[in-house]
């Protein structure tokens, strides 16, 4: 809660200065503080300390981190988090969900659980076994057990951090105890994760020497390169060309951007990370359903740079997604009684339905107008968040080049044409020499076999080709001999078979073993990749007997799922197994590192 003098019976600048303080505050100064001024009110101005703290016993140094993690992100949390906790002396055990025996789970002492929340509420797929464990009747009893953790997520859908949320409270009812609070992270996650870490170690560190960390000294990562999320590379554009062809209802760029210089190193599989901008039309209309000047300088962050009220709009924040604590926050601004009839509790289901499709300036023109400042509306913002999106190419074949497959995305909703923040500025606005700022998202979950010779089955539809022109490029280049099968489907063979003349030249030269292709809206009767799936079932199933990894990269909430429940039927058929024995043979792909998905 931010002090006011209208909240708090404190003048403006002790406002003020609390509102700069307690956010600093590690969760042990917390403490101290508390009971100083308790002892102080209890004993009168003499008292100038609390009672001592008794003390507590020596807490164990063995640290588990377990990490659930779809892109990256959490894995990539957790690494950090493990290091820092070594430096400090203590002993890390640092494991992905998947590979963590549950078994062990009540002989640990101190647990640290960091992870994200996948689709809709859902755990990411290296959790999945894991979450099943903890829910499960099996879960063993953990008094004995201090836990924390760390929950990524993004507020603009409805189960915002809800796997963390889930995690946390299970190992509360099996009786361990929390050593810091659960910390829910929205897309800017830095700082409220390293606040976390802090946390943890002055809980882990109670009963031992003391064992303090600097937030700025949390957020740094080690890299190859010095370019990371907080620190983007700018990328020149190399080339920017539309891969359909005339008269496609789509359109989907190739972009190749320069990384000369940067040291920034890929592999196939990985994701890069752009920081885009709003669209110039979009800033105007949004300037003007304030009434504010864009001329007029804000400040855009905790260190107090500040910007035009147009440069802010345009670069810093998130202006298209309207978010359920957005609007909480907002309607203090709005004086409008619809608009807090619309937040309040039991009306979920029109604010969900408000909040799908629109933007900060349908919610100007129909709760306005805006009574605070230009700088109390960007205070209420997120801010920018980057578009991950699966790299295209292989650095082998592609020395300091990495090649994107960007959809634009345009619809038309209540009345309104939109665009997408990313895709629509790389086929409108971005050229050859522009440079755009960039870094790389490290995704293990998403990898070629480390056995070259192991076979592979590649399911992208649409822009889910992606990362199978790099798994290619890299093949390629290896000399992998391990045969390759690819699943690739849109809506004309004419105009939207993306890079169709490298397919064609794989599948000459061997470098791709087979392809089949489904294009919907050439038949009379939609086929899509699930389809072809099914047609070559019985070689499908062999190639798995054989030890094929599967991949599928695209839409989750459709092909993705589609194709999952074919390849369980084409298991449960061919394999003349139950549903339950075929859902156990897919478990065990996934265990082993053999199913792996890349799904958005």
């Amino acid at each position: 809660m931010q002090f006011q003098v209208m909240n708090s019976p404190f003048n403006e600048e002790q406002a003020e200065l609390l509102n700069r303080l307690l956010p600093t505050l590690t969760e042990s100064q917390k403490i101290w503080l508390s009971g100083y001024l308790a002892a102080i009110q209890g004993k009168g101005e003499a008292a100038t300390a609390p009672t001592p703290a008794p003390q507590t016993q020596a807490v164990s140094k063995d640290v588990t981190v377990l990490y659930g993690s779809q892109t990256g992100n959490s894995q990539s949390l957790a690494t950090n988090a493990g290091k820092k906790l070594e430096e400090k002396g203590f002993n890390v055990t640092l494991s992905s969900m998947n590979d963590f025996k549950p078994n062990t789970l009540k002989k640990l002492e101190n647990l640290l659980i960091v992870v994200s929340t996948h689709g809709e509420g859902d755990p990411p797929d290296n959790a999945l076994s894991f979450h099943e464990f903890l829910h499960g009747r099996r879960a063993p009893k953990l008094e004995s057990l201090r836990y924390s953790v760390l929950s990524l997520g993004d507020s603009s859908y409805e189960f915002f951090c809800q796997t963390g949320k889930e995690f946390d409270e299970r190992l509360a009812e099996l009786g361990a105890e929390r050593l810091y609070n659960r910390v829910d992270c929205d897309l800017d996650y830095d700082e409220p994760a390293a606040e976390w870490l802090q946390g943890v170690l002055d809980g882990l560190s109670e009963g031992q020497s003391s064992a303090t960390v600097s937030v700025q000294e949390t957020t740094q990562t080690s890299a190859t390169s010095s370019y990371s999320r907080t620190n983007p590379f700018q990328a020149e554009v190399l080339e920017n060309l539309n891969l359909n062809g005339r008269g496609s209802n789509k359109e989907t760029r190739h972009l190749e951007l320069s990384l000369e210089g940067s040291g920034i190193q890929y592999q196939p599989g990985d994701s890069l990370g752009i920081y885009p901008t709003n669209d110039p039309e979009l800033v105007e209309l949004l300037l003007q359903a304030g009434n504010w000047s864009a001329d007029d300088k804000v400040v855009i962050n905790k260190q107090g740079e500040s910007a035009t009220l147009k440069d802010a709009l345009t670069s810093s924040f998130e202006i298209t997604a309207l978010t359920k604590p957005v609007l909480e926050k907002a309607v203090a601004y709005l004086e409008s009684e619809a608009a807090a009839e619309l937040v309040a509790k039991g009306n979920e289901e029109s604010l969900k339905a408000y909040i799908n499709g629109r933007d900060f300036v349908d919610l100007l023109r129909d709760y306005g107008p805006w009574k605070g400042s230009a700088q109390e509306f960007v205070s209420i913002l997120r801010k920018m968040p980057a578009r991950l999106y699966s790299i295209a190419s292989s650095l082998e074949a592609n020395p300091e080049e990495v090649h994107l497959t960007i959809g634009a995305v345009r619809y038309t909703a209540h009345g309104r044409e939109r665009k997408g923040v990313c895709s629509v500025l790389a086929s409108e606005r971005l050229q050859p020499g522009d440079t755009i700022p960039v870094y790389i998202q490290h995704n293990q979950n998403f990898k070629l076999p480390e056995n070259a010779d192991t076979p592979i089955i590649m399911v992208g539809p649409g822009t889910g080709i992606a990362p199978f022109r790099a798994f290619m490029q890299e093949r390629e280049e290896s000399g992998a001999e391990g045969k390759s099968w690819l699943f690739f489907g849109d809506q004309h063979f004419v105009t939207d078979f993306l890079y169709q003349t490298e397919w064609q030249k794989w599948i000459k030269e061997g470098v791709l073993t087979k392809m089949d292709v489904a294009f919907s809206r050439d038949t009379d009767e939609k086929v899509y990749v699930q389809h072809r799936m099914l047609q070559k079932s019985k070689e499908l199933f062999a190639w798995l007997e054989e030890g094929a990894a599967v991949y599928i990269c695209g839409d989750e909430k459709n092909m993705a799922h589609d194709v999952q429940e074919t390849l369980l039927t084409i298991i449960e058929q061919e394999g003349n197994m139950s549903r339950e024995k075929a859902e156990a043979y897919l478990a065990n792909m996934q265990q082993t590192k053999r199913y792996q998905r890349d799904v958005y």
